[in-house]
């Protein structure tokens, strides 16, 4: 005789970009292994990917493309099938600004944790009175691969192949041209005309990009201070 299948709740949200709502399932014994493992391994890349292969298998609604979701969607799902999984609050360990050294633990509640975005981030970037740039959010993958190389270090042609994979549109009043009836080598030598004003404002366009906050006000125990401390990103959460 088989033993039984336990029921699995199933809970609801909206993806922060897409403002669509998906069901998920807290994530399974198996699947907390997968992250551990690659916890343990200490490879960005690999606890990345691995964060992915789980959200991919707790969302429940049919048409979402894990691959296609942008890093702060994929950030903001994980949180909260981890809070519905694990526990609803976790503590990290925040260094004391104020000597820059002292660590003191600080439970957060994971419903505290926001998408912060910034009001003075846009898609669209005006390059001249005549064209405007479209910009989309650069996925989990296209992320992973030009931040989390062999060496650690990020180089100038990991920057421009970001870019590049992140233009969506270039359009005018009367014509437009789709990124994806391009070749990557025409959309790099698109970026590589832009002079430094045009590509300051691109670099806006990822600096001001929506991710997960939280301030915490922390006293180091050492100086006796209060510190105000901003929590920026999955890592900070769970790294």
């Amino acid at each position: 005789m088989p033993l039984p299948k336990i029921a699995t709740p199933s809970y609801e949200l909206v993806i922060p970009s897409s403002k669509k709502k998906v069901k998920f399932r807290p994530f399974l014994v198996k699947e907390e292994k997968i992250l551990i493992l690659a916890m343990e391994s200490q490879d960005n890349s690999q606890i990345a990917s691995a964060v992915k292969d789980v959200i991919s298998n707790c969302i429940l609604s049919r048409g979402i493309k894990v691959d296609k979701l942008s890093t702060f969607d994929i950030e903001f799902l994980f949180l909260n099938i981890r809070g519905k999984s694990i526990g609803e609050d976790v503590e990290v360990m925040v260094t004391c600004p104020d000597d820059g050294k002292t660590q003191v633990p600080t439970r957060i509640m994971l419903d505290d944790i926001k998408i912060q975005i910034s009001d003075e981030h846009s898609q669209d970037i005006k390059l001249d009175d005549e064209y405007t740039l479209r910009m989309k959010y650069p996925s989990l993958d296209e992320f992973i691969k030009n931040n989390f190389n062999a060496s650690g270090d990020i180089n100038v042609d990991d920057t421009f192949d970001l870019i590049s994979s992140c233009i969506e549109q270039v359009y005018s009043e009367e014509e437009s041209w789709a990124a994806s009836d391009c070749t990557k080598k025409e959309l790099s030598q698109f970026v590589e005309q832009l002079n430094s004003s045009q590509f300051k404002e691109i670099e806006k366009f990822f600096d001001t990009m929506p991710k997960l906050s939280h301030t915490v006000k922390v006293i180091n125990p050492n100086t006796k201070k209060e510190n105000e401390v901003v929590l920026e990103g999955l890592q900070s959460f769970f790294g």
